[in-house]
């Protein structure tokens, strides 16, 4: 069923978010404003800059909110002034009160990017990949008090095969900006259908932290490599040899045995760098030497032979 087009306030701030906020703009549906976090210092000069959702925002001409919590009465006071339907929350990074849930007509709905409820949380793409998980996808849910908690609209779900982070995101965006248009389009019938989520079956996606990407060579080669794509593009996996940094873009498992001691150099050629782990070896395809770019093994072996003789170890010095 085709419902009117409705009154929608959107909130966000990520690149995710803005390919959400792009889907909006672009349907029937009237965008009444945009709330996204402050602009924040970033690069060489820390020059504050616009999140990638008020930048679509204001090439939009679309009104910009960028208050730093939603608590105040006077902030609350102003999103009801808009008068809203609805609210289209994707990756905002600010808590909504109960106050504010309360304010659109028909509740604030949230695009998670998982099969809720697993990886409930901040990093539910990353945790994905890192869990060797088969598969994921979005969720649309009608926002509660809770953490990713809402009763379930619609889902959709996407494989994970080889994906980075980075590239399942992209694909995530693509599905998600589609199912989300779907369910506004007739979202009361949604609503009435909504499906509790089962608690039992929830997990946790916690932030990742910097220091989860320093390579742990005594885990499994498989354990490596998934983090390897997990943390690819942020926060990168890397370990140390001969004193410097090395980043870890690409790698993949392979099995093997040997003697040598986790974190050893076993064999080094233009098809990648193979090193000893807790089990098996991880082939390391793509890396960045410090201050260089990242690139194919073939390219550093080309230029950096000597660093990456066998025998010669990784982690040494950390």
């Amino acid at each position: 069923m085709q419902n009117k087009p409705l009154r929608i306030v959107f909130a966000g701030t990520p690149d995710f978010a803005a390919t959400h906020l792009g889907a909006l703009i672009e349907s029937e549906h009237q965008l009444l404003g945009v709330y996204t976090q402050p602009d924040r210092p970033a690069g060489r000069g820390k020059k504050l800059h616009a999140s990638p959702v008020k930048q679509v925002a204001q090439a939009a001409a679309v009104p910009v909110f960028q208050p730093p919590s939603l608590k105040p009465t006077d902030v609350q006071q102003q999103l009801a002034d808009l008068g809203a339907d609805v609210m289209v929350v994707v990756a905002y990074g600010l808590i909504l009160p109960q106050a504010v849930l309360d304010i659109p007509a028909l509740g604030c709905l949230n695009v998670h990017a998982s099969l809720l409820p697993r990886w409930r949380g901040a990093a539910p793409i990353q945790r994905a990949i890192e869990a060797g998980d088969t598969s994921t996808g979005i969720t649309i849910m009608q926002m509660d008090a809770g953490l990713d908690t809402g009763d379930m609209l619609a889902s959709v779900s996407c494989d994970i095969d080889n994906h980075t982070a980075g590239s399942l995101h992209d694909d995530l965006a693509r599905i998600g900006a589609p199912l989300l248009l779907e369910v506004l389009r007739d979202l009361k019938t949604f609503q009435r259908k909504a499906q509790l989520q089962d608690d039992s079956a929830a997990t946790y996606a916690a932030k990742i932290s910097k220091a989860e990407a320093l390579v742990d060579w005594t885990e499994s080669a498989e354990v490596i490599a998934r983090k390897t794509r997990a943390f690819n593009p942020f926060p990168v996996s890397y370990s140390t040899l001969a004193g410097d940094r090395v980043r870890l873009w690409r790698a993949s498992a392979q099995r093997g045995g040997g003697e040598e001691a986790p974190g050893t150099i076993v064999h080094a050629s233009a098809h990648g760098i193979a090193v000893r782990c807790g089990s098996g070896h991880l082939l390391i395809t793509e890396l960045q030497l410090p201050g260089g770019k990242a690139l194919a093994a073939q390219q550093i072996m080309n230029a950096k032979a000597d660093l990456f003789c066998p025998g010669s170890k990784f982690g040494a010095d950390e």
